[in-house]
């Protein structure tokens, strides 16, 4: 520079001073400025990576907590010559501001929001920061929040508290399961009730009906079978009757036992075998008659 003889890099621009007052910005490449006449300043447009250190924060209510953070900025290419210009040393800049801002939002916020709401934290801290780098030159792109340190007793009592919830969760939980367990038992035992008595009755109606169904055929066979017997009956004569009544008494005389009464109809039913007799006798003496008449005959002739 003291030769007059600047190299500005891709990502660098160049604050140009004359005799003290701005004159503009210069792009990459080779410039000549006259020593003593000109002066210029090299800015980095890179995007910078700062790690805020290890604060304590207060709460809303009262806790302490530890903190650390870490910014993403960059200097805008535009508003070089604020970077310049309206701050001395921005980068200080920016990380003193984050200190303050940080305060200022957990300071709004209990130790419980604290610690479940690190998104809206960053959020927060990025936007404020964000109004005030403007006016020198700076984008702030994000802010990350690396950890959230309670005090020891405070982190025994979350620790508790989580034991408890997790606890009290799972009793939740397993008397839930038990409930729908007790519901489901319930619910199938109504179910079985249900189909077993549909298919006792069922079974009923079917015994039901097929008993009826025998009861009928039995009726019509027995039907069928007396009007056999009734045709097969006025076809037989009293001879017929007769014996087969004899054939019965026979079979029931085949036992020692046995003892006959004989009924008053039963000379009745003998009256054919009598006539029957008789009818022989009869026949037979009219054959003596006959060959007594043809022996005399014979005995006259000769």
């Amino acid at each position: 520079m003291a030769s007059g003889l600047i190299v500005v890099q891709q990502y660098q621009r160049m604050v140009v001073q004359r005799f003290g007052t701005f004159v503009g910005s210069r792009k990459p490449g080779l410039h000549v400025l006259i020593p003593f006449l000109y002066h210029g300043t090299k800015v980095d447009l890179r995007e910078r990576v700062t790690r805020v250190p290890t604060q304590k924060y207060i709460t809303a209510d009262n806790v302490v907590v530890d903190m650390d953070f870490v910014i993403y900025y960059r200097v805008m290419e535009d508003l070089v010559d604020r970077a310049v210009l309206e701050v001395q040393n921005f980068e200080a800049a920016v990380i003193n501001l984050a200190f303050a801002t940080l305060r200022s939002v957990i300071g709004a916020m209990d130790l419980a929001t604290t610690l479940s709401e690190r998104e809206r934290i960053r959020d927060d801290v990025q936007i404020r920061m964000d109004e005030v780098t403007e006016r020198w030159g700076v984008k702030v792109s994000q802010v990350e929040i690396n950890e959230v340190d309670p005090p020891p007793g405070v982190k025994a009592a979350m620790e508790r508290q989580k034991s408890a919830d997790a606890i009290r969760t799972a009793e939740i939980t397993e008397s839930e399961g038990q409930r729908q367990a007790a519901i489901n038992i319930a619910e199938g035992d109504r179910q079985s009730a249900i189909l077993k008595a549909q298919g006792q009755r069922e079974s009923e109606i079917l015994a039901a009906e097929g008993d009826q169904q025998a009861a009928v055929l039995r009726a019509e066979g027995f039907s069928t079978a007396l009007e056999r017997i009734y045709s097969v009956a006025s076809t037989v004569d009293a001879r017929t009757m007769s014996l087969q009544y004899f054939d019965t008494l026979k079979s029931l005389g085949s036992s020692p036992s046995t003892k006959f009464i004989f009924p008053m109809e039963f000379t009745s039913m003998l009256a054919p075998f009598l006539g029957m007799g008789s009818m022989d006798q009869n026949s037979g003496g009219n054959r003596g008659n006959q060959s007594n008449g043809a022996n005399e005959d014979d005995q006259n002739r000769n």
